[in-house]
């Protein structure tokens, strides 16, 4: 059975999400996520709160893979992760959450879950053919971002730095256009992050924390907004990143000083992929504790420094961006989003991405002797809730952050390792159903 300090911090999580459910259906104007007349925006914003959701349960083609794939990393995950060697476990861990990432996508339909989520108005591939001169949209970008304007950038694309469009863009350039070869791209690079995660805690934390990570890394609710997403596609290149960095500083690759570049240019084009990704500075600092060595920072600079200059000299200056960003924003929905509401019910969103093993252990990554010794696992998950705790309080995420604050999700999921080993099929089975009973009975909107 499960410890009983374990119990009562998921049970708290189970609290915490259900008052914000309830909340959000009291129709105080005070204090109700979303301020209007309309019954349909209504229901079209606020139904699933503290989610961005609709109830609506049903199944799909990817049901029975689903828990066919749940069953069995729940059966015999800790088991092969345990004794199988570790570059074949990674490839089985990619391979197995992009399973079960699409499967879950599936659920809601072959269109509805995975060819049209980037086709929308909102979304990405609704300017791809727009853009015809790439230099051209890069120098003229930021004047487009503000709404109201001939020419606005769609919700998505207006939302982002121009990395993110440009991604597409490249896609379609290689020939592959459409939201299959889209939505194909967030999901394989998305749920690469399982690999990602594993090998940095290996690295910085030792052998068996790394293995023990693995089954929880892959069978994560947070599958369900990877598919799909962009926010799925900026999560794995984000987690490579802060890999790359932690392979650089732990010195347990041949050339370290290229892995630090490497993670630079990573994370440099992180930045240009969503505004909101400098905050993972704090992971890329955690690192460098954990590590106890500086080096890598250096050749981490001038590999995002690289990419800051590359896409400056075309003509798009970041914090022209970032300024003009945040007037778009208020030009939205957010305005009827009231932060009282938000900011606390941001964190029961959480609670439903990463699941309930992750409140269960986040108090043993706090504990003082783990802290003291500089823990690596520890500083990660650390890291990864002052960041989710700095966007929160910004005001600039309030709502669908259980999509939006994926890059950060999946360095909390590694808290699960700290389980103590016996618990590990209970806790890995609670993810499993709370993840199916989410894509099951809410159609969620990423």
């Amino acid at each position: 059975m499960p410890r009983l300090r374990d119990l009562i911090g998921a049970v708290l999580a189970v609290v915490l999400v259900v008052v914000a459910a309830v909340v959000a259906k009291m129709g105080n104007a005070t204090i109700t996520p979303l301020i209007t007349p309309s019954a349909r925006t209504f229901r079209d914003f606020t139904e699933g709160a503290p989610l961005f959701a609709q109830w609506l349960p049903h199944v799909g083609i990817g049901t029975p893979f689903a828990v066919l794939i749940a069953a069995a990393v729940v059966l015999y995950g800790p088991a092969v992760s345990a004794r199988m060697s570790w570059r074949p476990l990674m490839f089985l861990a990619w391979a197995s959450s992009f399973g079960w990432v699409l499967s879950l996508a599936l659920v809601d339909g072959w269109h509805r879950g995975f060819v049209e989520k980037l086709t929308a108005k909102d979304e990405y591939l609704y300017e791809v053919p727009g853009v015809t001169d790439i230099p051209a949209m890069l120098e003229t970008f930021t004047t487009h971002i503000v709404d109201g304007q001939i020419g606005s950038w769609t919700t998505h694309v207006s939302g982002h730095p121009p990395g993110a469009l440009l991604v597409f863009v490249w896609l379609d350039r290689l020939g592959l256009q459409g939201g299959v070869w889209a939505s194909m791209l967030c999901v394989v690079v998305g749920s690469s992050a399982a690999a990602a995660v594993a090998i940095a805690v290996r690295a910085l934390a030792g052998d068996a924390l790394g293995r023990r990570a693995v089954p929880f890394l892959v069978l994560a609710p947070t599958a369900i907004w990877i598919g799909v997403s962009g926010d799925g596609l900026f999560a794995g290149v984000a987690a490579w990143g802060i890999s790359l960095l932690a392979l650089a500083a732990a010195r347990t690759v041949s050339r370290p000083w290229i892995f630090a570049v490497g993670a630079g240019i990573l994370l440099g084009f992180t930045v240009y992929l969503n505004y909101g990704l400098t905050l993972m500075a704090i992971p890329a600092l955690a690192v460098l504790i954990a590590a106890r060595n500086a080096r890598p920072l250096l050749g981490a600079l001038v590999g995002a420094l690289a990419v800051a200059a590359a896409f400056t000299a075309s003509g798009f200056w970041w914090f022209d961006g970032y300024q003009l960003v945040q007037v778009r924003y208020w030009q939205g929905i957010a305005q009827y989003r009231p932060f009282a509401y938000w900011g606390w019910a941001n964190i029961a969103s959480a609670v439903c991405a990463v699941g309930l093993a992750v409140p269960a252990a986040l108090h043993r990554s706090f504990a003082w002797t783990r802290l003291r010794s500089l823990s690596g696992l520890s500083l990660l998950v650390i890291a990864a809730v002052l960041a989710v705790a700095a966007a929160d309080l910004s005001t600039l995420s309030k709502a669908e952050t259980e999509r939006i604050w994926l890059p950060f999700y999946v360095w909390m999921l590694a808290a699960t390792a700290l389980l103590p080993p016996r618990t590990h099929r209970f806790w890995l089975a609670v993810q499993a159903i709370a993840a199916l009973a989410i894509n099951h009975l809410l159609l969620t909107n990423w």
